[in-house]
């Protein structure tokens, strides 16, 4: 059967480090002027993005997962496994750490756990980011914590727009002022707070820090995952594969001219991050202006990405 893409709704979110970049950078409309985070791909009970055309108008991804299993190839799973987000680092987010599967599934009511990547849309010259720690044993992080010894124990690494990181469950990690990044991630919105720098949110209270759980699935000694990249030039793309693994496998597709596509995934999930460009599907077109996000299904078989635009594509 052949089916036609997916295009969605995104969902925001308000946060305390959040600033307007969404709307500034992706002309989306925006809750407030500390909004940090799109929610673009997601079937998560806490934001659900909506089918914006089509027959399946109106209903949400986690409906359309639950009741046409067959638009996903017949995808196993309860739960839609993956998450789109562009995040606005206006601030600094808090030091934080995702567990794994079985962690989350036994202590956070069935939750998936949280391995994540990010690709750098854009950032203030000369920012970093938090990556990993330098302590050697549980004991060292505990004391290292307990002592507040932030500066010796946060690995901070250099970033730039183009970057890549691979963010798996267990590792230490905070995106920092001035960072406006695509995150991929298992549908889960499970985070346990290390250090927030002690700021108060609008009612003057410090947010809850979740220490017992975060020194408990964080991985020590850190370890970098640093993924190979691999880059592949066709007529009217270039392909980089940032990351192939367990959860998902992620590319960057840079179009220039007309490329030719074949859907080969049970599906695919695809944000435009720059540019803009027509999407040409049997008898059909549908426009690719920056900041489109959609589903390729199951049923796409052949179709043609054309115009001048970078997307971040990703599938299971």
């Amino acid at each position: 059967m052949t089916q036609s893409p997916l295009f969605l709704t995104p969902v925001f979110q308000e946060r305390i480090w959040g600033g307007t970049s969404l709307r500034d950078k992706f002309n989306y409309e925006i809750p407030s002027d500390l909004t940090g985070e799109c929610w673009a791909i997601s079937a998560h009970p806490n934001g659900q993005s909506t089918i914006a055309s089509g027959e399946h108008a109106g209903k949400t991804l986690g409906q359309l997962w639950d009741e046409n299993r067959e638009i996903f190839g017949g995808a196993e799973g309860t739960k839609f496994p993956l998450l789109t987000k562009i995040l606005d680092a206006n601030n600094d987010l808090s030091v934080q750490v995702h567990p794994n599967d079985d962690y989350a599934h036994a202590n956070e009511n069935g939750e998936l756990g949280k391995t994540e990547c990010w690709y750098i849309i854009d950032c203030k010259e000369g920012t970093d980011m938090i990556y990993g720690h330098t302590a050697s044993s549980k004991e060292e992080l505990v004391r290292m914590v307990e002592n507040e010894e932030w500066d010796s124990l946060l690995r901070r690494v250099k970033i730039k727009p183009g970057d890549f990181f691979y963010v798996p469950s267990g590792t230490i990690h905070a995106l920092c002022e001035g960072t406006l990044v695509l995150e991929t991630q298992q549908s889960s919105d499970t985070t346990y707070r290390v250090y927030d720098y002690d700021r108060t949110d609008d009612r003057g209270e410090k947010r809850e820090l979740h220490l017992e759980k975060a020194i408990e699935v964080s991985t020590v000694p850190h370890v970098d995952s640093l993924a190979e990249q691999k880059i592949e030039e066709l007529d009217g793309v270039t392909i980089t594969t940032f990351v192939k693994e367990q959860y998902f496998t992620v590319y960057k597709w840079d179009i220039l001219g007309k490329a030719s596509f074949t859907q080969k995934h049970p599906f695919q999930i695809c944000s435009v991050i720059d540019g803009e460009g027509i999407l040409h599907h049997g008898e059909e077109s549908y426009p690719l202006p920056k900041g489109t996000h959609f589903v390729l299904p199951a049923g796409m078989e052949a179709f043609v990405v054309e115009g001048d635009c970078k997307l971040i594509v990703s599938h299971v």
